[in-house]
């Protein structure tokens, strides 16, 4: 709502910085359900706050991919496809059937909605590299952000709503 500096009033940016803070609190009221990526912020101890720390949600997920001792990931969904698939899970109602793993396939596909930006893609491919070699991971998106998209869409009036014009 404001095109220039010299048309800001304190009442936008107060305006602003609230519906970006609304924003954030929608954001988490709908990760409130998941059990593993409920927050990208560990506060630490009370004893060592300094060890308070931030992980985005991109890199737990790849994390959680990657990582052989979880067999079972907690809020990652395996989706059944295929007469093989439709079987273990027909047959898991009667008997302990494990899902299939994320991170068993030698192909991983992740696709961002609402965009990546390089630096993501980066740590995306570097973990992947790390903990799973041999596996070739695509990163796709909707779009590729920049520091000045991702500041610009922080501002943008319906930024959680899905681009109808599309």
């Amino acid at each position: 709502g404001c095109d220039s500096s010299l048309n800001l009033t304190s009442q936008k940016a107060t305006d602003a910085v609230d519906g970006i803070f609304q924003s954030l609190r929608d954001i988490a009221r709908v990760r409130m359900h998941m059990k593993q990526f409920n927050s990208i912020h560990n506060p630490g101890s009370n004893t060592h706050q300094a060890s308070a720390s931030y992980k985005p949600l991109l890199k737990q997920v790849v994390e959680e991919i990657c990582n052989p001792d979880r067999p079972d990931p907690v809020d990652i969904e395996h989706v059944s496809s295929g007469l093989t698939d439709l079987l273990k899970t027909g047959f898991s109602m009667f008997m302990k059937v494990n899902r299939p793993h994320p991170g068993d396939h030698p192909l991983l596909i992740i696709f961002m909605v609402g965009g990546v930006s390089v630096s993501e893609v980066k740590m995306v491919k570097d973990l992947v590299a790390t903990r799973k070699p041999g596996t070739q991971v695509i990163v796709l998106s909707s779009v590729l952000l920049t520091p000045h998209s991702a500041v610009e869409l922080l501002f943008a009036p319906d930024r959680l709503q899905p681009d109808a014009h599309v």
